[in-house]
């Protein structure tokens, strides 16, 4: 997540969500490493039929690759609006642990009060919109990270923008990375979502299951979409925050914490679990997955007017086509 304001972000932001519409049209091609292609890190939970129950996000845990024992890392990834109970269910898992290393673009050791209201941050405020549209909850309002074992692990302001300035990053050149990661993928395209589709979902009865139905198909098909935002050398976004927080990870366990967890967005935990196996040797233990957003079809209890008035009044952040960034946007 990134919290503080940036001058001038909001027009390539735009500019970037609109890339991310046309990348996410593109179905990406297998991977060439069969085992990592089973990796995955956020996935849509169906049932016998097919129909999509829940979108699901993993707890991952890595232990020693000699079989020593002793220590545990476990890459917790997050969408950064979800269902009430699946925060509970992530406060609940975070009390077990010695250390909860979170991401938040934000000054060093940076505590979040419980409550804290997303910031006025292009990024923050299409989360918010989409917290509203899809009947959700905010992760800052839910996750309470006022515990004692919650660490501050990603990096401040300053050197998220002094990063990108030294690495001669800027949102048009991203924006231009992934028009070309489109055009590039765009003969593999199969059965992409298409506008139909989200209109429809925008009319439906139950408008924010049909629109989290539409959102979390995107989410299979995201990681082309990270790859085409990190490039070849990686980025300021990704790699580089990733860096700071795998320093954090060193420094506690040479504090002598043994039982860890890295809560970051979904989007991040590819490149983490490479860096955890080439410089920690720690290898995949075992999974756990946790339903984020229910994709079900529930009969709802009837709104009072006055909130039917205002749900009717939610519209989209961008236009209706641009749903892969959105998905992006939350995992990143």
């Amino acid at each position: 997540m990134i919290r503080s304001p940036q001058a001038g972000m909001t027009t390539l932001l735009f500019l970037l969500l609109a890339a991310w519409s046309v990348a996410a049209r593109a179905e990406t091609p297998p991977a060439e490493d069969s085992q990592a292609e089973t990796h995955k890190y956020i996935r849509i939970d169906r049932d016998e039929a097919d129909e999509p129950l829940s979108l699901q996000t993993v707890i991952v845990r890595f232990v020693p690759a000699d079989d020593s024992g002793g220590v545990s890392v476990d890459l917790v990834g997050a969408v950064h609006v979800g269902e009430s109970s699946y925060y509970e269910a992530l406060n609940k898992a975070f009390e077990d642990y010695d250390v909860v290393l979170y991401e938040l673009v934000a000054p060093d050791g940076t505590r979040v009060e419980k409550g804290t209201k997303p910031s006025n941050h292009p990024v923050a405020m299409l989360q918010n919109g989409l917290k509203d549209m899809l009947e959700l909850e905010h992760q800052l309002q839910c996750v309470d990270y006022t515990k004692d074992n919650m660490v501050h692990a990603d990096m401040s302001p300053d050197a998220f923008a002094k990063s990108m300035e030294d690495r001669g990053e800027s949102f048009f050149g991203m924006f231009f990375r992934m028009m070309g990661h489109a055009m590039a993928q765009q003969s593999a395209q199969k059965n992409p979502t298409s506008d139909f589709d989200l209109l429809s979902a925008f009319f439906d009865n139950d408008r924010s299951t049909a629109l989290k139905r539409v959102m979390a198909e995107q989410f299979e098909s995201l990681e082309g979409v990270m790859q085409a935002l990190d490039g070849p050398d990686g980025s300021t976004i990704i790699t580089e925050r990733n860096k700071v927080a795998l320093e954090k990870l060193r420094e506690q366990l040479d504090a002598g914490k043994k039982k860890i967890a890295i809560f970051y967005g979904a989007g991040h935990l590819r490149d983490m679990e490479q860096r955890l196996s080439d410089d920690f040797k720690l290898k995949r233990d075992r999974e756990q997955w946790l339903d984020a957003w229910n994709l079900g079809k529930p009969q709802k209890a009837k709104k009072p007017a006055r909130e039917q008035k205002k749900a009717a009044s939610i519209r989209p952040p961008v236009a209706p086509w641009h749903v892969a960034p959105l998905a992006a946007g939350l995992t990143r």
